[in-house]
């Protein structure tokens, strides 16, 4: 029996050993990079990632009981801490806990502020699970050397846009809408481009091999 092999289009997918820019692990949106063009990439990463844990952790707890507190400054403190570094080689020894640490940040404010301000929490655990998603999926697709287009960041507001989206309603008001509006908006946008991409880069991709072939 003839053995067989049929291949799909050939799918160019980049290189995994490529460097990935440090922003795209981090989630940095438009306004965290339009401040690390002004620093020049000259501060490192991991001090002000480490201030910014504590100062976010300080004025969310002090803040959480106060109608308009600062808790809701949170996000500019956190953004002035981390933002100049963002373009800054990502290389140093402990730098790998930078993206965590940022990662961290949004989670728990996002989730102590809904809380304490009583947004309903089906919406604060949909907005969790979006953001999650959006994460393991850009770490996934980066070590498979698929890493998402830049567009995709500045489209999704970034770690520091979403924070500050939340913080502003929370000055002004509808908090519930506010995440609501997040999570449909996010939901659309990152599950959407991932079912694009899958599409572009996955389709007649596979290999068919004649097993008894193999075996002969």
């Amino acid at each position: 029996m003839t053995g067989l092999a049929t291949r799909g289009p050939a799918v160019h997918v980049p290189d995994a050993r490529v460097p990935v820019p440090p922003h795209l692990l981090r989630g940095d949106g438009p306004v965290c990079l339009a401040l690390a063009r002004l620093a020049r990439g000259q501060l490192p990463p991991l001090p002000g990632a480490l201030t910014a844990a504590a100062v976010a952790a300080v004025l969310t707890t002090a803040g959480l009981g106060h109608e308009r507190g600062p808790a809701l400054f949170v996000p500019v403190a956190v953004l002035l801490l981390t933002g100049p570094a963002a373009t800054h080689p990502h290389n140093g020894r402990f730098d790998w806990l930078v993206p965590p640490l940022i990662r961290a940040i949004e989670y728990g404010y996002l989730a102590g502020l809904g809380f304490a301000k009583g947004v309903p929490a089906p919406l604060v655990y949909a907005l969790l699970a979006v953001l999650a998603y959006h994460h393991h999926d850009t770490v996934y697709r980066t070590r498979q050397g698929l890493r998402p287009d830049a567009r995709l960041f500045r489209a999704g507001l970034g770690w520091e846009g979403r924070a500050l989206v939340v913080a502003a309603a929370g000055l002004v008001g509808p908090l519930p809408f506010a995440y609501a509006a997040l999570a449909a908006y996010l939901g659309v946008l990152f599950a959407g481009e991932s079912v694009t991409t899958w599409l572009r880069t996955g389709r007649g991709s596979g290999v068919i091999v004649d097993l008894e072939e193999e075996e002969s």
